[in-house]
């Protein structure tokens, strides 16, 4: 495999939160041979690329042109553009956005013989009934929760569909979280809304539980640093993996942990309210999620070193989102 030194790594999403984690990560490691897809709209995340180097930007709706006689000049794609919007409720959308888009954008890659590295989302997994293996041969048994997370089952049973899986490498990311995402709004982590809540309010809110297994705000989620999921999504890009990986830690954490963190990580008192889950999210909310990092493990042991949780949090508390502070 070639280091791609001499040829173009194209990353979707590129300004966005993952994304602009996963060309820092890149230009630590020495590449700027990076070709930056992302629409930047009206909001602020062209921030996220101030500092970065990258070889050029184009735009979603030019990359098919863009494209077009640079087959020799392109090594490899991170595709990790898309709506991320867990209530969209344009089913329409969501399909020509983040599947027919995708599968045209596959297309492309393996008839060129370039890697193709995509994001899939823990979201895929539904309630969590049928376990978070990322074994291919699970794949039929999962039921998404909504049109955001069923886009993306969508093309992950295409490729297998295809018999493509064993060509390209699919993340499933888990609940990400940490510095870069400003531009998110209500997609934002918690993290970030509940810095919001303790310097307004000082009590952070959380969802009452509606599951009798889980006491109010004790719900768990498997949530990982961006830091580490961009190191790892970088791994594999140098790396002669291939199949859907789950990218969590495997370690599941309570809301009640995350907000004593918040509250360490801003100097506060910790104060916690717990509220009704908003009728959009009624029969659509995770209340248990854990990655399975054993397929991981086995193409990257000697990576699986993550983030301590409270340090994480701690440190993009006090050191990204209190002094607004980009990474």
């Amino acid at each position: 495999m070639k280091m791609f030194k001499d040829q173009y790594i194209v990353v979707t999403g590129g300004a966005g939160f993952i994304g602009s984690c996963v060309i820092r990560t890149l230009n630590d490691r020495g590449y700027d041979n990076i070709i930056v897809v992302d629409d930047f709209g009206t909001d602020e995340r062209w921030k996220n690329l101030v500092g970065k180097k990258y070889a050029e930007m184009v735009s979603p709706r030019e990359i098919f042109t863009w494209l077009e006689g640079k087959e020799s000049l392109i090594e490899a794609f991170i595709h990790l553009g898309a709506c991320s919007s867990t209530v969209e409720r344009d089913a329409s959308f969501l399909f020509e956005n983040n599947y027919r888009f995708t599968v045209r954008l596959a297309e492309y890659a393996l008839e060129n013989d370039h890697r193709f590295i995509y994001a899939s989302s823990a979201a895929t997994y539904g309630d969590g009934s049928e376990g978070f293996s990322d074994d291919h041969s699970e794949l039929e048994r999962f039921r998404p929760l909504n049109m955001y997370g069923y886009s993306k089952h969508m093309f992950d049973l295409w490729l297998k569909n295809q018999g493509l899986l064993e060509k390209v490498c699919g993340l499933k990311y888990f609940n990400v979280f940490g510095p870069n995402e400003y531009h998110k709004e209500r997609m934002a982590s918690a993290i970030f809304h509940f810095k919001s809540q303790i310097q307004n309010t000082g009590e952070v809110r959380l969802f009452k539980s509606d599951d009798s297994k889980y006491r109010d705000g004790g719900q768990l989620r498997d949530f990982i640093y961006v830091k580490d999921a961009a190191r790892l999504t970088c791994d594999l890009l140098n790396h002669e993996a291939y199949g859907i990986f789950n990218i969590g830690t495997g370690q599941p954490n309570t809301w009640n942990t995350l907000s004593s963190s918040v509250f360490k990580g801003l100097d506060k008192p910790e104060k916690i309210q717990y509220i009704d889950l908003p009728s959009d999210l009624i029969g659509k909310y995770q209340n248990y999620t854990c990655a399975d990092v054993g397929k991981l493990a086995t193409v990257l042991s000697d990576k699986l070193n993550f983030t301590p949780f409270e340090d994480g949090v701690v440190n993009y508390v006090s050191q990204y989102l209190a002094p607004k502070k980009y990474w």
